[in-house]
């Protein structure tokens, strides 16, 4: 049995995370990033990580693009969190989407945020073909997020 796909931040990338989620904080929005907050599966306590959400034919989404890491771990288990961005907080809930229902959703996610995510796809961007995306699709977790409650 193979490991999940998951691609961790090196140093750079946490440090960067870390700009983008004090930002996103504190009330400045880069292209529309936002900082999620999830309870940890383990510890209990509030993780926090910069998102981007996606918006998909009217819907909202998450979008893993580093595979299943700790905060796809934790959703699974919290079934939802918080996205903030200065003082306004939406709590959400969130529920996987199969990977025989991702294509549309990760084709966008691509087309709008590829020049960021493309090198943890493994060579899959907005070009390739629907077999392509959908032999990626189990690497890539995918919530949709409901904030009406």
């Amino acid at each position: 049995m193979t490991q999940p796909y998951y691609l961790k931040a090196g140093r750079a990338a946490g440090w960067l995370n870390n700009i983008v989620g004090r930002l996103a904080r504190h009330g400045v929005s880069m292209l529309g990033t936002a900082e999620m907050s999830v309870r940890g599966r383990k510890s209990g306590q509030m993780q926090r990580i910069p998102v981007n959400p996606h918006t998909h034919e009217g819907s909202q989404y998450l979008v893993s693009a580093r595979g299943h890491s700790q905060w796809v771990r934790n959703m699974r288990v919290a079934g939802g969190g918080e996205l903030r961005v200065g003082r306004k907080v939406r709590r959400f809930t969130a529920t996987e989407v199969p990977d025989d229902e991702k294509l549309a959703i990760l084709r966008t996610y691509l087309k709008r945020w590829g020049w960021e995510v493309n090198q943890y796809f493994q060579g899959v961007t907005v070009k390739s073909s629907d077999a392509e995306i959908i032999a990626a699709a189990p690497d890539h977790p995918v919530f949709l997020i409901r904030t009406d409650f």
